[in-house]
């Protein structure tokens, strides 16, 4: 069985109100033996990325709802890890989303913090918020999608500062069709470019089965993209539940390891102070 979740959260993130021990003790009884905390840092959300009226408001926005305090976030970490330490191996990692004006600031943040592992992730398209039907607004939905893998490998290209890249396929969650209409084929000039960069640069991917909860059928990334990454010679994965509450830790890793195992993986990763460590399926 899949022995680690390597993308939660709890409440230090603005998303979730889960309480941190809550997250642990569902890990527990779900038979981990790691878990990987990685809240949420979008360093200067743009107010415009907002819809008034909205989930988050501009005040939100304004008072930096969307940054961890990573201070206490670690400080309760580490109060944790002497609780479970003896029960579940817990890291202390990070989710925070590109933004092209930010490379010089993220680079400095995780370097300033004994990450274990940092996720990467595009929340943003061209400084929308692609959970809102606004930022598809003007494009087909095909386009749309195009745009966003094109931000993926713009911010790929200019930093380096994180290990794996977080639910590639993100935008599909929150198009207007999901992903009915998305195949790969559409967009296989780019995906195929963003694979290529990630694995030059040493970086990987992870399954995120919030897709299974959200989309029904397929993970983020989907089976295809999962695929096309194996034959491009990719070998750096990560397994992530991306629960924010204590019933979707682990969700769906059953699925997500004879997927797996389907598309030719034999080991899946694990980070300790951001080197993968590759544990067999």
């Amino acid at each position: 069985m899949i022995l680690s979740d390597f993308h939660l959260h709890s409440s230090h993130s603005e998303d979730s109100e889960a309480p941190m021990e809550q997250q642990i003790e569902a890990g527990i009884n779900a038979g981990l033996k790691y878990l990987c905390f990685t809240e949420h840092m979008d360093r200067d959300w743009p107010e415009e990325a907002v819809p008034p009226g909205t989930e988050h408001t501009k005040s939100e926005v304004e008072n930096n709802a969307f940054e961890v305090d990573t201070d206490a976030y670690y400080s309760h970490l580490l109060e944790c890890r002497e609780k479970y330490g003896d029960r579940i191996d817990i890291r202390f990692g990070v989710e925070y989303g590109f933004q092209p004006h930010l490379v010089k600031d993220n680079l400095e943040y995780v370097n300033a913090y004994p990450f274990d592992f940092v996720i990467g992730s595009q929340h943003l398209m061209d400084g929308l918020d692609v959970y809102y039907a606004e930022s598809f607004a003007g494009m087909s939905e095909k386009d749309a999608y195009r745009r966003y893998f094109e931000c993926i490998l713009e911010s790929i290209c200019i930093f380096d500062g994180y290990d794996i890249f977080g639910h590639l396929d993100y935008i599909v969650r929150y198009g207007p069709n999901k992903n009915k209409y998305f195949s790969y084929k559409d967009h296989d000039g780019v995906l195929d470019e963003v694979l290529r960069q990630l694995i030059k640069r040493g970086k990987g991917i992870e399954i995120n089965t919030a897709g299974y909860r959200k989309l029904g059928n397929e993970p983020n990334p989907s089976t295809e993209i999962l695929r096309r990454y194996h034959e491009l010679g990719g070998e750096i994965i990560t397994v992530g539940s991306d629960a924010h509450s204590p019933e979707n830790v682990a969700h769906d890793f059953d699925r997500a390891e004879a997927l797996l195992k389907e598309l030719g993986f034999g080991y899946y990763c694990i980070f300790k102070d951001r080197k993968p460590e590759f544990l067999r399926i």
